[in-house]
């Protein structure tokens, strides 16, 4: 049986940076920071003042009056980011049979604000106050079921939930569903929206975010020796993947082909990754050895680099363990630099990010990376600016709580 290539052919975003894949590639390359004071609610007696919101986001164009009111936020943000990957793919013209085409969206948390918010709501208001549409607001899997429902994808529909990897372990699922033949097409990515007070303080009370305040824009330092913790972000990130034959019958316009997928678990902790990552290492060579691809031929890695201690530094340990002396000649970056960390979202919009750093030949900075940390490799960690380059393998990693980690491999298309 001739082996069932997978090739991306659509892409959409909702992100910090940009309200659709233009913008939020245009931002990300010149270094233009989604990062602010917080605007969701008032903070002022909050440690942390800062985050990576969506701006003037608008569902109205994709999504009817009625249908938002019972509809989360997250929710929200995947629908719109799918509806732009499916018109991106050509899939809406040229159609898909329903049941060999599915869905699966990561999602982290699901609504946190709905969740805190209905909680007070029935303290102080009682059962009578709590709505019938309070499930299905907030279960995480809803983002991938309105897809479903709205797009007419009838084959499998699910959603990953493995805190900041989901939305790379939802794209190396789909890619395994087409890879064995279950389905041709499916919609993946990631999904979150939990900036409220119950998250923020939440995270900042474990000591995972920055709780700098004085510029917005500098908050976010991944790899930097002066870094100080993550900054929480929102947004979608989808990609449309599909089998390589299904998608040169219909003509399909193919921005990079995935080759591999890794998946691991630490065993060690359930917050901090494990020592030099072991097992984000034992992730990323087994994407490479699902590819039969020789690790020297990777160009360009989409950090996990969420700009705190313990994980940029194993993460750095881990890309020079496994790639030896070829570490060196790889270009390096950490989006979240700009985008702030998505969560659940993450995978989903770095994902995007790593196909068009292949497709434009371009390796977006890493900002604010101004002083080396001895803690971390001296790598080329792409700072400031961007860098043009002939990409052909570039590797996306989220490392998630509960030492959850995922990798995918993408490849220049080679017809």
């Amino acid at each position: 049986m001739k082996e069932r290539r997978v090739v991306v052919t659509g892409l959409g975003m909702v992100s910090p940076v940009g309200n659709d894949v233009a913008s939020s590639w245009k931002a990300c390359v010149n270094g233009q920071s989604g990062i602010d004071y917080i605007s969701a609610f008032d903070a002022s007696t909050c440690d942390v003042k800062v985050a990576a919101e969506v701006k003037n986001f608008d569902s109205s164009s994709v999504i009817e009056a009625k249908e938002r009111g019972r509809m989360s936020r997250f929710c929200q943000l995947a629908i719109v980011a799918t509806d732009e990957a499916l018109r991106d793919s050509g899939l809406k013209d040229t159609g898909f049979t329903p049941e060999r085409a599915g869905v699966l969206i990561g999602v982290g948390l699901g609504d946190l604000p709905e969740i805190a918010r209905t909680s007070v709501l029935l303290d102080k208001a009682g059962a009578r106050k709590v709505s019938p549409f309070f499930i299905p607001y907030i279960i995480p899997n809803m983002a991938s079921g309105l897809i479903s429902r709205n797009y007419n994808l009838r084959g499998p529909t699910m959603c990953t939930t493995t805190a900041c990897a989901s939305g790379t372990h939802a794209v190396g699922e789909a890619f395994l569903y087409i890879k064995s033949g279950l389905t041709d097409v499916m919609v993946a990515g990631g999904s979150e929206s939990t900036i409220c007070p119950l998250g923020v303080i939440a995270f900042s009370n474990m000591k995972a975010l920055s709780k700098r305040s004085d510029d917005p824009t500098k908050v976010s330092r991944p790899f930097d020796r002066d870094r100080d913790g993550f900054v929480i972000g929102e947004g979608s990130g989808v990609i449309i993947i599909e089998e390589y034959e299904h998608a040169k019958r219909r003509g399909a316009r193919i921005y990079a082909e995935l080759v591999g997928y890794g998946l691991s678990g630490d065993a060690h902790h359930i917050t901090a990754p494990a020592p030099q990552g072991e097992g984000g290492q034992r992730c990323m060579r087994m994407a490479f050895e699902m590819s039969n691809t020789p690790l020297d031929q990777l160009d360009y890695i989409n950090a996990h680099g969420t700009s705190t201690k313990l994980n940029d530094q194993f993460e750095s340990e881990a890309i020079g363990i496994l790639f030896g002396d070829h570490a060196k000649d790889i270009s390096i970056s950490s989006t979240k630099s700009v985008t702030g960390h998505c969560l659940g979202a993450a995978g989903g919009l770095e994902a995007v990010f790593s196909v068009l750093a292949i497709h434009h030949s371009l390796v977006p900075p890493t900002m604010n990376y101004e002083n080396q940390d001895p803690d971390c490799l001296p790598l080329d960690y792409t700072p400031a600016k961007a860098k043009e380059r002939n990409i052909r393998y570039a590797l996306s990693n989220s490392f998630g709580f509960g030492g959850t980690n995922a990798s995918l491999l993408f490849k220049k298309i080679e017809v």
